[in-house]
């Protein structure tokens, strides 16, 4: 029997003033707000970490404030990615790995890799930073993800790369950025940007109800035929992981539509 991956639902980071309005109790302490969140959802994409470089106690509190089983994405250092030759990345990669991330224990979930938009794919350069991420971190197998923003990733050059080198590519829900879903590692990571202020759960119904379709495929070792790719579908494997973010779009309402997936998933919505 084909082992089925788990699916894990989420937003980037919890501090954020309008979900004091929309998401968190009226009289909850805004230092418990890591804890709340993360036990209504099951994952959450750490954002700061882009802009600044955090100290192993913060870490370490993160791990302590969230409950068994939730598990954070980390958006890698912006230094390693916003750069003209990423193959000189070496050293900023090693500093934010090492920053305290073996603090989240079997909390930690992927690295995402953020490029800039304007980031052209280069098969030499790209695969060059590719060898520089590592494998492990001490005993724990590190999961990367590449967010590529430009258009000439769309490519089967780019995804032969990533499925070399086992990492995923972020499937983006959106129109400004290249949006397709190949599978390129025993993960898949998505980051649903089509939230929308006028509806209370982000995503309409019809359109959270496709997406806990797509993911339950996904889980399973499948891949669903309705959304944008570059490649032919592969066989079916043994399942994926599935980690999915309501990230950007109407911001305020990212929780309630990760929520509402969540129900979804569970079968109560």
């Amino acid at each position: 029997m084909t082992k089925v991956g788990s699916i894990r639902v989420g937003v980037g980071g919890w501090t954020y003033e309008p979900w004091r309005k929309t998401f968190y109790p009226k009289d909850l302490p805004q230092k418990r707000e890591l804890e709340y969140a993360s036990r209504q959802l099951t994952a959450i994409e750490i954002n700061g970490t882009y802009y600044s470089t955090m100290k192993p106690s913060s870490f370490a509190k993160w791990h302590d404030e969230t409950p068994d089983g939730f598990v954070f994405s980390v958006k890698a250092s912006r230094y390693s990615t916003n750069r003209k030759v990423l193959a000189e990345a070496g050293e900023s990669i090693e500093r934010f790995v090492g920053s305290g991330l073996s603090e989240l224990g079997d909390k930690l979930g992927p690295l995402l890799w953020q490029f800039m938009p304007t980031k052209k794919f280069d098969p030499d350069d790209f695969g060059a930073f590719l060898k520089l991420l590592p494998a492990k971190l001490g005993k724990r197998t590190l999961r990367h993800v590449l967010d590529v923003r430009h258009e000439s990733f769309m490519n089967e050059t780019f995804l032969a790369l990533a499925r070399k080198h086992k990492a995923a590519v972020v499937f983006a829900d959106s129109d400004d950025y290249p949006s397709f879903a190949d599978p390129t590692a025993d993960f898949i990571y998505g980051r649903l940007m089509r939230t929308q202020s006028s509806i209370k759960t982000g995503y309409a119904p019809k359109d959270l109800d496709a997406w806990a379709k797509r993911a339950r495929l996904w889980a399973s070792g499948k891949e669903p035929m309705d959304l944008p790719r570059i490649g032919k579908p592969l066989a079916a494997k043994a399942g994926r992981d599935v980690f999915l973010f309501m990230i950007s779009g109407a911001k305020e309402r990212a929780p309630a539509a990760a929520q509402a997936l969540l129900a979804k998933l569970a079968g109560s919505a």
